[in-house]
């Protein structure tokens, strides 16, 4: 094709630069779906449980998300600092994904464990009480409004459909599991169980 065709004709130069574009974009993403290491969850991964799962949708709900990331690159700053790097067999049971692109506040992916329960209640119930210089908002709400389990089964059910490995008998248990317990119970779960499976530095 002679280069002054296209360059006079606008139209087929979008119409060819919108073509080569796709075709490159295909050839990197089309490839990731099928292996396995970005498909398959990671050795030792388990579906939240149903506690779990109630204080990850009160972390969406509150915003949590939009100032905490869960997605550690690797590089040596960030894997010295929050641990492991994330792997894509870490968020095959997240629906959404909450990996975030922005860190007001620190990266989550491995804060389970390192810190205690107790930590976590003062922390959000006072954020100024256990770090004096955090802009982080307080939650007082959270020990005061109570779970009722109306819906957890049916979210289970939701994501037994998407492919999450649930079985009947946790979602049928799933309402009793969390009923009358505290919405910060099921946050500080939630956040002690974000990355168990990958604890070890690398």
């Amino acid at each position: 094709m002679n280069h002054s065709i296209v360059e006079k004709n606008i139209g087929l130069m979008v119409v060819l630069v919108v073509g080569m574009i796709s075709f490159g974009g295909l050839v990197q993403i089309v490839p990731l779906f099928f292996q396995e290491e970005t498909t398959q969850p990671i050795d030792g991964l388990e579906p939240w449980t149903a506690l779990q799962l109630e204080g990850r949708d009160i972390y969406i709900r509150e915003g949590c998300n939009t100032c905490h990331s869960q997605m550690i690159r690797p590089l040596r700053g960030e894997t010295e600092r929050y641990g492991h790097y994330s792997v894509a067999g870490e968020s095959v049971y997240e629906y959404p994904f909450l990996w975030g692109s922005k860190r007001t506040g620190p990266d989550l992916a491995r804060v389970g464990g390192k810190y205690s329960d107790e930590w976590h209640r003062a922390h959000m119930y006072n954020p100024r009480d256990v770090v004096p210089q955090s802009n982080m908002p307080a939650f007082p709400w959270l020990f005061e409004n109570e779970l009722t389990g109306e819906h957890t089964a049916r979210k289970l059910e939701v994501l037994q459909g998407f492919g999450v490995p649930y079985t009947d008998e946790q979602i049928a248990n799933a309402r009793s599991e969390v009923e009358g317990k505290k919405e910060i119970d099921a946050l500080v779960a939630y956040l002690q169980g974000l990355g168990l499976v990958l604890s070890e530095r690398r």
